[in-house]
């Protein structure tokens, strides 16, 4: 008889606690969700045992639609910068987290890209960045006696240094995949020339343009680029490029800090950030908010949910983040340590340089009128030999002008 009290005591415990964990879900084109089950959430269950959480990944070529789905919401959500979230805000999907505790641990630029265009209503936490650079491999530095360059001119001296030698291939990045040349390539160099945020902005204000002399000069550098990256460099892929990096024999590599796990484990890896024209000149990155995370408007569990988005406010949250998905950088103000070498470097660049976002993130890039897909179609046309950098400048702008108002004003104004 006591045994049997016993056994339906501790059925009764069991189902007490299973009542008592809730289960969140979050939705993510991701596929780490491993790795934050594993170093990141268990600070979090430490503090919350009642609560647990799940990933759902979608796929990414329909995650805006999936998220508008009532019948199959999730609690939470990833978030993707600028016109993508805010159209599935405007869509009812994202609750407002304007006036969030711990919402004031993220500085105005990191809120930016989740919130209206008037800045009045934020509905995504802020969670991550990445930033751009170049990789290099130390070991052939150090046979060859190079050290990280500071300027253009001492870029190309270490270039061509490398190229006589023969024995490595100077430098290796993609071409005919579009996108790596525009991202890698254009948007990584490209702050230094448009002087950051006042060059940005100033695209999207419609008091700078496309075809300025600081889009024509980015166009030229990458034209020269193609004389480093080796023969046939117009068949090299995007998974070549980084085959031919893995394997030690070539020295530098454009970058984007979410590439250090590919690398770090391969070869001896450091990292230098895009050179300026002259010593002493203020520096430019591209630390670009890349992800962030909201609460699903339809969900059933949105106690739990805020529980979990206020730890991500967290110094304990940015520093694990940081540290368990090395190149994805916390956007929060907290001060941590940072465990990767290569990372640490990247994200010491922030003391170091004005950071801003890439070019065409805000207001600029929509499924109707896309002036990302145009800078991969001038970039490429540049490195291909297929246009001028005058050419290409011209053509970005006149893209850009067909549909932007700011800018067609300003062209207006011009033309008066």
């Amino acid at each position: 008889m006591n045994k049997k009290i016993l056994l339906a005591l501790g059925l009764s415990a069991l189902a007490m606690n299973a009542q008592a964990t809730t289960v969140i879900t979050i939705d993510t084109w991701s596929n780490e969700g491993d790795i934050w089950q594993e170093k990141i959430l268990p600070a979090f269950y430490k503090k919350n045992p009642g609560i647990k959480v799940e990933f759902r990944q979608l796929d990414f070529s329909k995650y805006d639609l999936l998220l508008q789905d009532k019948e199959r919401a999730g609690d939470l959500a990833m978030c993707r910068p600028f016109d993508s979230s805010l159209k599935i805000f405007q869509a009812g999907v994202f609750d407002e987290i304007t006036e969030m505790d711990g919402i004031e641990n993220f500085p105005s630029f990191a809120q930016s890209p989740w919130q209206t265009r008037s800045g009045a209503q934020t509905y995504c936490l802020p969670m991550a960045s990445v930033i751009h650079g170049f990789f290099y491999n130390k070991s052939v530095f150090k046979e060859l006696g190079l050290k990280e360059p500071e300027t253009r001119r001492e870029f190309y001296q270490l270039l061509d240094k490398v190229k006589s030698d023969g024995r490595y291939q100077a430098m290796s990045m993609s071409v005919k995949d579009k996108w790596v040349p525009a991202t890698l390539g254009f948007q990584n160099i490209g702050p230094n020339y448009w002087k950051g945020e006042d060059g940005r902005i100033g695209i999207v204000e419609g008091t700078e343009q496309l075809n300025d002399k600081p889009y024509q000069s980015v166009f030229a550098e990458l034209s020269r680029w193609v004389n480093y990256l080796g023969p046939d460099y117009q068949s090299v892929s995007y998974g070549d490029s980084i085959d031919a990096f893995k394997s030690g024999k070539v020295a530098v590599y454009p970058a984007g800090s979410w590439g250090i796990p590919t690398f770090r484990n391969e070869i001896e890896l450091g990292a230098f950030k895009p050179p300026v024209a002259r010593k002493g000149d203020e520096c430019y990155i591209s630390d670009h908010t890349d992800i962030g995370i909201g609460v699903n408007t339809h969900s059933k569990n949105k106690e739990a949910a805020m529980t979990l988005l206020n730890w991500m406010t967290t110094a304990e949250f940015a520093e694990r983040l940081t540290n368990s998905l090395p190149g994805f950088f916390s956007l929060s103000n907290h001060f941590i340590e940072v465990s990767d070498p290569t990372a640490a470097t990247m994200m010491s660049w922030r003391t170091e340089c004005d950071s801003t976002i890439r070019s065409t993130a805000q207001n600029l890039s929509s499924p109707k009128h896309n002036l990302e897909d145009e800078v991969w179609n001038q970039t490429y046309s540049v490195m291909m030999k297929q246009k001028t950098s005058i050419e290409a400048a011209n053509d970005l702008q006149f893209k850009l002008a067909e549909w932007y108002l700011p800018q067609t004003n300003a062209k207006k104004e011009q033309c008066e």
